[in-house]
């Protein structure tokens, strides 16, 4: 992928491209199935301490973590 095709706000991580997202986007950021396991065992143990939970996960920030989580529980 090059660089011109990727978007403005876009940047390419372990092969794949990842949108940035910013506190009042409204798209999904989508979450490896590892990454999501972990989220979950983590705020069993931290709760809602986002920072704490990004630091585990390369890659991901407070602000991706905390809309995967609020997605998650919105369909529940």
């Amino acid at each position: 992928m090059s660089r011109e095709s990727l978007g403005k706000n876009s940047k390419i991580m372990g092969g794949r491209e990842r949108k940035e997202v910013n506190s009042t986007a409204k798209h999904f950021v989508d979450f490896t199935e590892a990454e999501e396991d972990l989220v979950f065992r983590m705020h069993r143990l931290v709760g809602n301490r986002w920072e704490l939970i990004a630091g585990r996960i390369p890659g991901r920030t407070a602000e991706e973590v905390e809309m995967f989580w609020a997605k998650r529980h919105q369909d529940q």
